[in-house]
């Protein structure tokens, strides 16, 4: 199975909380990842395409695998800095 997710990178985990209740509010994510995101990945809106188990750090995989499509994780933290990440499609 692979998923296709997409992310916004920030440096701390108030800084992901706060995006997180605009995207609650009704903030549009992929808009939020191009604006905050310090992943390159924001010029595609934090699209991160699709991927499989073993190609992500385990953190940012175990919370991507555990969502439903449509479904923003809580912040996530890796080496990187804090995620929030969006599933937008699972393929079998």
């Amino acid at each position: 199975m692979k998923i296709r997710a997409s992310h916004i990178l920030v440096k701390t985990e108030e800084e992901a909380k706060q995006l997180l209740e605009e995207i609650k509010n009704g903030a549009d994510f992929a808009a939020l990842a191009e604006e905050h995101s310090l992943c390159p990945s924001k010029r595609d809106g934090g699209d991160l395409r699709f991927f499989g188990k073993g190609m992500m750090v385990r953190p940012f995989e175990e919370a991507a695998f555990a969502l439903q499509k449509g479904e923003v994780s809580e912040p996530v933290q890796t080496q990187f800095g804090w995620h929030l990440i969006k599933l937008t499609d699972i393929q079998d």
